[in-house]
């Protein structure tokens, strides 16, 4: 089928057979696991991994795609749901699911946060991203890339950037470089925040303010003295914490909500 891509979806078709297999050999599906994998669009990577999986669910906004793909794959082995990943009920999927996708770059963000609250249901995620976003994603303190994005990904999961993959490899070609990250949710013990909630919010305070010391930042959610009590200097800016230490703010914080 001719399909001309749609802006609105953020479609860039992975047409890379090589990519595909670099994909499929570090996700390495077996015939006893769940796979989902999120925008398959024509389908680079659904046979593949639908070959080697014990069940497939693919998530496809764009009903044509989605049609094409549900005529050429067998209902046993893959089922096909039409909706956005964005609004996607993925409770009403088997846990310990691996999720895969070549993520659309418009929504990538959002969606990452979201599948976060998923995390407890997920084994693994290997996903196709920009390559600013997967910097983002693995950035340690003190450096330009970190941010909130870094803090909340990596207080649920191990980040591992395992590939670049260059424009040519998709079609039509992004204007940017893109890459390939795995995402191992943390064990339940590793999840020390009292109120994940309450984190959200301090690191979402924090990083509006990036560019003010912590003192500024944080004013109206944990004062100088708060932040001297945890050792963390009010002088420092937001990028200069450990996820650690915003989680001990944040620990704090519902505490003293109590």
């Amino acid at each position: 089928m001719r399909h001309i891509p749609r802006k609105r979806y953020g479609q860039h078709f992975l047409v890379d057979s090589a990519v595909v297999g670099r994909i499929v050999a570090a996700v390495a599906p077996a015939p006893d696991q769940i796979v989902v994998e999120i925008g398959p669009g024509h389908g680079a990577l659904t046979e593949l991994l639908a070959e080697r999986a014990g069940h497939l669910h693919v998530i496809e906004i764009d009903r044509d795609l989605a049609a094409v793909l549900a005529e050429r794959c067998p209902d046993d082995r893959v089922s096909v749901h039409v909706g956005d990943a964005l609004e996607f009920d993925y409770e009403s999927l088997p846990p310990s699911m691996r999720l895969v996708g070549n993520l659309p770059y418009n929504i990538s963000t959002p969606l990452l946060f979201r599948l976060a609250t998923y995390a407890e249901r997920i084994r693994d995620a290997h996903f196709m991203l920009q390559r600013e976003v997967v910097e983002r994603m693995a950035a340690a303190p003190s450096t330009p890339a970190y941010g909130r994005l870094s803090v909340m990904i990596q207080y649920r999961f191990v980040v591992e950037r395992l590939f670049g993959v260059p424009p040519g490899a998709f079609q039509p070609a992004p204007k940017v470089d893109s890459a390939v990250v795995r995402l191992v949710p943390k064990p339940a013990a590793a999840l020390t925040a009292t109120s994940e909630r309450t984190l959200r919010e301090v690191v979402t305070a924090a990083f509006t303010k990036r560019r003010k010391t912590l003192r500024n930042a944080l004013e109206g959610i944990a004062d100088v003295e708060a932040l001297s009590e945890l050792r963390i200097d009010p002088g420092l800016r937001p990028e200069n914490l450990a996820v650690s230490e915003y989680v001990a703010i944040a620990n704090f914080v519902a505490a003293r909500k109590r």
